[in-house]
């Protein structure tokens, strides 16, 4: 149990496999506390007693729900960089 203000927050929960990685999971009080939402950027780091992770907001910009933004990949590119489209044809009854 931990408490956060007026708030006493705490759970139990097992760590589960997640694809190749392992998670818990959070409840939403604690999120909505904490003021994070779903696909927000966390900092995740191991206390100083190697006893306790901490998550918090990161400084980065969120991404939508763990994907890039277009907005932030069209700003990453290049100055004055050529583009082109790719025709593969279709392989199928496909109607363009």
């Amino acid at each position: 149990m931990f408490s956060l203000g007026l708030y006493n927050l705490g759970m139990t929960t097992t760590l589960q496999a997640w694809g190749n990685s392992q998670g818990v999971r959070l409840p939403k009080t604690l999120l909505t506390a904490l003021g994070i939402e779903t696909g927000a950027s966390l900092e995740v780091v191991l206390s100083p007693n190697k006893d306790a992770i901490i998550v918090k907001p990161a400084d980065a910009p969120s991404r939508v729900r763990g994907r890039h933004r277009i907005e932030d990949l069209a700003a990453a590119m290049p100055k004055g960089s050529k583009t082109a489209e790719f025709d593969w044809g279709t392989s199928g009854r496909e109607v363009w």
